[in-house]
């Protein structure tokens, strides 16, 4: 059976059960719903299986020579040693809130369980949290008190955990998911990644990740080697690893609230002249994976960090560079846009 049929027999199944609902979503979410008392995150099948235990082993070995992002560095980082991201194995966290500029299914009422973690691996010249993914902001902690901010996100009435830049701390975030588990932790987990993941790291994460958050920064390897620090393969690797979180999580699914509890929503921020490349990012969609794929079409850029030493990225977007991004999209069929 292809993925494509056990997703479908999936869906079907919940229908015949009564667990998903056949109808629309809750406006402006489009997609299927299931009955919240009904979800349950991936983690706790995989948690009762035993392979979570055996994931953790595997992706902490990765640490000894380090591939956790398509850098391939081969750093030791359980003996200190730091790559392009200037992380150890020890996870480093700026901050843990709820937050409420997210996308709506993930914001709700109480908020997205926001885990800011500190050094990115993609490192971009026009960085927005640049405090926090270049120069390293926040504070060290053990796994265990990671697990106590999963919890917290919890107690704090947050819809999810949503990891925020985890590519280069996975060991540490699945170890620390386990410890939550214990504690009770039961919302679903957000995988907010830049995009940048090797395809390899993303199929450990199978069963474990319950919402998948990735940019889709350039269609273009040589803008990408520009201004993202030399990472002229990001359009393959994020093709790659995109594909591979829809075939593990399929389409956005939401509960009777309209609260995102599975499946995949792919940010796509617009740049000035078109460098990111918009109009191929939403053919590449349509033609890929879904023309119903969750997609955050943004306007937010600004000229930071080190943004206006690049004169094409010195402004702001115009509003016709984004109507025009607007149409592209619309223009490709894609039918479940965030604007």
């Amino acid at each position: 059976m292809d993925d494509a049929t056990r997703r479908l027999f999936f869906v079907e199944t919940l229908l015949g059960t009564g667990m998903l609902e056949s109808c629309s979503a809750p406006a402006g979410t489009g997609g299927p719903v299931i009955r919240r008392k009904d979800f349950k995150p991936a983690y706790l099948a995989l948690e009762q299986s035993g392979d979570l235990k055996a994931r953790i082993k595997e992706l902490y070995a990765i640490y000894r020579s380090c591939r956790l992002c398509p850098r391939q560095c081969g750093v030791n980082r359980l003996k200190g040693e730091m790559g392009v991201c200037q992380s150890t194995s020890r996870v480093r966290v700026y901050s843990m809130h709820a937050h409420f500029g997210e996308e709506r299914p993930l914001v709700g009422r109480g908020g997205s369980g926001t885990i800011f973690f500190s050094q990115c691996n993609l490192r971009c010249q026009f960085c927005q949290n640049w405090e926090i993914n270049h120069r390293g902001d926040g504070r060290w902690m053990s796994d265990d008190d990671l697990a106590g901010l999963m919890k917290s996100a919890q107690e704090t009435g947050c819809h999810n955990v949503n990891l925020v830049t985890p590519t280069h701390f996975v060991p540490n975030i699945v170890n620390a998911l386990r410890a939550a588990m214990a504690r009770g932790l039961t919302v679903p987990l957000v995988y907010n990644c830049g995009g940048y993941d090797p395809v390899e790291i993303i199929r450990l994460l199978d069963g474990i990740v319950d919402i998948y958050l990735p940019d889709f920064k350039y269609m273009d390897g040589a803008m990408a080697d520009k201004y993202s620090s030399g990472a002229r393969d990001y359009p393959e690797r994020a093709a790659e690893a995109i594909a591979e979180m829809h075939r593990q999580v399929g389409e956005l699914t939401v509960d009777e609230r309209g609260i995102a509890v599975r499946g995949l929503i792919i940010r796509h921020l617009v740049l000035p002249h078109n460098i990111a490349g918009t109009d191929k990012f939403v053919k590449w969609v349509a033609a890929k994976l879904t023309r119903s794929t969750y997609v955050n079409i943004m306007a937010q850029y600004r000229p930071e960090h080190r943004a206006r030493e690049y004169p094409e990225l010195s402004r702001r977007l115009t509003n016709e560079e984004f109507s025009r991004a607007i149409a592209w999209a619309r223009e490709a069929g894609l039918t479940r846009l965030d604007t």
